[in-house]
């Protein structure tokens, strides 16, 4: 009927009009950008170098597989396990003595003591490089200053060697595991151990049945970045034991510093993609054991 008003009309007329956004995505457009560029053209350049073979005769180029079998034989597969296994270690032995740090912390009934020693672990985290190896060397190195007023030279022990890398590295990998696993730790209710103590559980037993198991995927999670961190670093190692401990990242530097036979420039690239494979797949565990992390704290 004519001049009847809908209820839509109704409606349309007392709710103002809406202004037209730009999508949200557009924000994004520069971070993505920046991001395809920073890490796409480096990928890119990777992928294409470590397939890249150069004839030494006529100088041209062609692809091919020869970098990447190159670089899983002899030295250069000897240094992937050598780093692949010094991670490992590392790794456990991170996760192993950083667990009970991080719970100390978070049971502590002194707050300066907590801020103080997550402080403290947030600096150590990111120290080191060649200031670290420095400071081992002057400290346990074959001069330093608790190597001879213990005696430890003639105790057989050996700065320079796997054992000790071991050591230097875990200087900076437990307080990255304290970082890691004291969110998850704070997320441990309270109920959960008084109805555990009320059905007459024991401390272990709370542990064994109860923490552990809710703290698995945080715990694996904190596994994996321990093994990615020693997995990467370069700096410490170069400057303290050289290519007397076999690494990847030190036979990486050799390439490109172009210590390499004629003919192999671009081992270099196929190592460092060997390199993001073992990451790769060292993330892609990661990220799950992370969500589900995550649920079962927010929970």
């Amino acid at each position: 009927m004519t001049g009847t008003l809908t209820r839509a009309d109704v409606v349309s007329a007392a709710s103002p009009k809406r202004r037209r956004r730009a999508p949200g995505w557009l924000a994004v457009v520069p971070l993505l950008a920046f991001t395809a560029v920073a890490f796409g053209v480096p990928a890119l350049a990777m992928l294409n170098g470590a397939f890249t073979v150069k004839d030494q005769a006529t100088d041209a180029t062609s692809y091919s597989t020869a970098n990447m079998t190159a670089s899983l034989d002899g030295a250069y597969l000897t240094a992937l396990a050598g780093s692949v296994k010094l991670s490992a270690v590392c790794a456990f032995l991170g996760a192993l003595l950083g667990l009970p740090l991080a719970q100390a912390v978070v049971t502590s009934r002194s707050r300066a003591l907590r801020e103080a020693v997550l402080t403290a672990s947030g600096v150590l985290a990111n120290f080191g490089g060649v200031p670290l190896a420095f400071a081992f060397v002057a400290t346990l190195g074959n001069a330093g200053v608790l190597t001879r007023r213990l005696g430890l030279g003639e105790k057989g022990w050996n700065l320079y060697s796997f054992g000790g890398l071991v050591l230097v590295y875990l200087y900076f990998l437990i307080p990255l595991m304290v970082l890691t696993i004291t969110p998850a730790l704070e997320g441990l209710r309270t109920q959960w151990r008084e109805a555990a103590r009320n059905n007459g559980a024991t401390g272990v037993q709370y542990w064994r049945h109860v923490a552990l198991p809710v703290l698995a995927p945080s715990l694996l999670g904190g596994l994996v970045l321990l093994f990615g961190s020693a997995f990467a670093a370069y700096a410490t190692a170069a400057a303290m034991v050289g290519s007397s401990v076999p690494l990847v990242t030190l036979q990486i530097a050799d390439a490109i510093s172009g210590n390499v036979l004629v003919g192999q420039e671009n081992v270099a690239l196929a190592l460092s993609l060997d390199m993001v494979l073992v990451a790769g797949a060292v993330m892609a565990v990661y990220l799950p054991l992370q969500r589900r992390s995550a649920r079962w704290l927010d929970a």
